[in-house]
C-alpha cells in the first residue's frame, strides 16, 4: 500500500508540473465493465472499473511527449480456476495438490501503459519509451505481430504498450524504413525488427523481419522456487509480408509470416481477408487464418495447447479458422452486428451478437453475448461456458 501511495503522489506531482506547462493536453476515459459466463451450471461474474488518463505535450513542433496511466479495480469473482474451463480428458493429468496453481487472479492494478518521447528530425523520427507496436493488416489475426495477440471475440480492444527504441526513416516519397529494438536482459534475447513499408500499384505493402525470444511455458511442470510454470524460452526468427488494397470496390488484405525456431518445429501463419459495404450501409467482412503451429484434430489438444492459448502465448489452438462479421447501423447512434469464429480443425464455432450505442458525444455503450457450439474437447465447446460482456466508456 505504501508503494501505491508513493506512486500516486509522484503521479500527482508530475501531472501538476505538466499542467502548468503550455501545450499540454489531458484527456482519457472511465470504463465500467461487467462480464459473466455460465460454467457447469454456475453463472460467474466479474466487474471492473477502469480509469485511463492520457496526456500529450508538444513544447516544440518536432518534440512530443505522451503517456497513459491506467487504474483498474476488480469486483465479484476475482479468482478463476482455468481447469474449470477445460475438458476433463485434458485436466485429468493434473494432480490434486497442483490444481490450485492453475488459478487466474484478477488483482487491482495501477500501471503506466505508455510513456514515450518522439523527436522528429529532417531525415528520420526517433521514438523512445513504452509505446504502441502495431504490425500487420489482419483484423483478428496478425502473423507478423509478435508483440500482441488479439481476442477473436473482441479484436478491436486496445493493445498494451511495449518498451522500445524506434527509428522511422522516409525512403523516397512513398516508402518508410522502420528499425525497432525492444531490450530485455541481454542483447541476444532482445527483440529486433526491420520493416520496409511502401506502395506498389494500388496496394500498400510491408516487408518485416524480426528476431525475438518467445517465452513459452510448460504448464505440466510448476517451478515452486519462482512460483510460476517452467519457462521454455527460445529464439524466434520471422520473415513476413503484408498487403492491403482494393479490387473492384472490395477491400482485400493478406499477411504471411514464416517462423524459424531454435527448439520447436518451424511454422508459418497466413491471413487472407476482405470486406465490403453495400449501398444500404450493411458492412460484411471475412478473414481466413492458418497457423501450422496449431493442431489438425481436437483429440490432439493437450494441456499446454489450452493453457498457451488462454495465456496468449500463441494465437490459435486449431490449425485453420475463419472469422466473419455482418454489421448494420440501425440509426445514426445504434449499430448491430453478428460475428463468428469457426475452427475448421474441430468444427466448433462461436456466435457473437453485438450491440453498440453512442448514447451521447462522449458516452458509448458496448455489449456482446458469446454462444459456443461444439462438442466436448473442441475450441468452442458448449461445456466451456457461454457468456457475455457489457461495457460503457465515458470520455473526458
Amino acid at each position: 500500500m505504501k508503494k501505491v501511495s508513493i506512486f500516486l503522489l509522484g503521479l500527482c506531482l508530475g501531472l501538476s508540473i505538466l499542467i502548468a506547462q503550455d501545450n499540454v493536453d489531458i484527456y482519457g476515459y472511465y470504463e465500467p465493465q461487467f462480464m459473466g459466463t455460465n460454467v457447469k451450471n454456475n453463472f460467474l461474474q466479474l466487474f471492473s472499473n477502469k480509469l485511463r488518463v492520457d496526456l500529450k505535450w508538444g513544447p516544440l513542433d518536432n518534440i512530443t511527449f505522451a503517456a497513459n496511466f491506467d487504474f483498474i479495480t476488480y469486483h465479484g469473482k476475482k479468482t478463476w480456476n482455468i481447469l474449470d474451463f477445460l475438458p476433463a480428458g485434458v485436466t485429468s493429468i493434473v494432480s490434486d495438490d497442483l490444481k490450485s496453481v492453475y488459478v487466474l487472479p484478477f488483482s487491482d492494478r495501477i500501471f503506466l501503459d505508455n510513456a514515450y518521447l518522439k523527436l522528429a528530425f529532417k531525415s528520420f523520427d526517433l521514438t523512445v519509451g513504452k509505446q504502441q507496436i502495431s504490425l500487420g493488416t489482419g483484423y483478428v489475426w496478425n502473423p507478423t505481430d509478435v508483440f500482441n495477440i488479439k481476442d477473436p471475440i473482441d479484436p478491436t480492444y486496445e493493445q498494451p504498450g511495449h518498451n522500445a527504441v524506434r527509428v522511422d526513416v522516409p525512403v523516397g516519397t512513398t516508402s518508410t524504413l522502420t528499425l525497432l529494438y525492444s531490450p530485455e536482459e541481454e542483447w541476444k534475447s532482445s527483440a529486433k525488427m526491420i520493416e520496409i513499408k511502401g506502395r506498389l500499384l494500388r496496394f500498400d505493402f510491408a516487408l518485416t523481419a524480426i528476431e525475438k525470444t518467445w517465452r513459452f511455458h510448460d504448464y505440466t511442470l510448476f517451478d515452486f522456487e519462482n512460483m510460476n510454470f517452467l519457462e521454455l524460452p527460445e529464439k524466434r526468427r520471422l520473415l513476413g509480408l503484408s498487403t492491403a488494397g482494393e479490387i473492384f470496390g472490395v477491400g482485400v488484405w493478406s499477411e504471411f509470416a514464416y517462423n524459424w525456431m531454435d527448439v520447436s518445429k518451424d511454422f508459418y501463419e497466413l491471413v487472407v481477408g476482405g470486406d465490403y459495404t453495400f449501398n444500404f450501409q450493411t458492412y460484411i467482412m471475412a478473414e481466413y487464418y492458418r497457423n501450422t503451429l496449431g493442431k489438425k484434430n481436437h483429440r490432439d489438444y493437450d494441456l499446454n495447447d489450452w493453457m498457451r492459448l488462454m495465456a496468449s502465448e500463441q494465437k490459435a489452438i486449431g490449425q485453420d479458422q475463419v472469422y466473419a462479421l455482418v454489421q448494420h447501423p440501425v440509426t445514426d447512434f445504434i449499430s448491430l452486428s453478428m460475428s463468428t469464429v469457426y475452427n475448421i480443425a474441430d468444427k466448433s464455432f462461436v456466435l457473437v451478437p453485438t450491440f453498440f450505442f453512442n448514447l451521447m458525444d462522449n458516452l458509448d455503450i458496448f455489449a456482446y453475448v458469446n454462444i459456443n457450439f461444439g462438442k466436448e474437447g473442441t475450441n468452442f465447446a458448449k461445456d466451456l461456458g457461454s457468456g457475455g460482456m457489457l461495457r460503457a466508456r465515458f470520455y473526458f
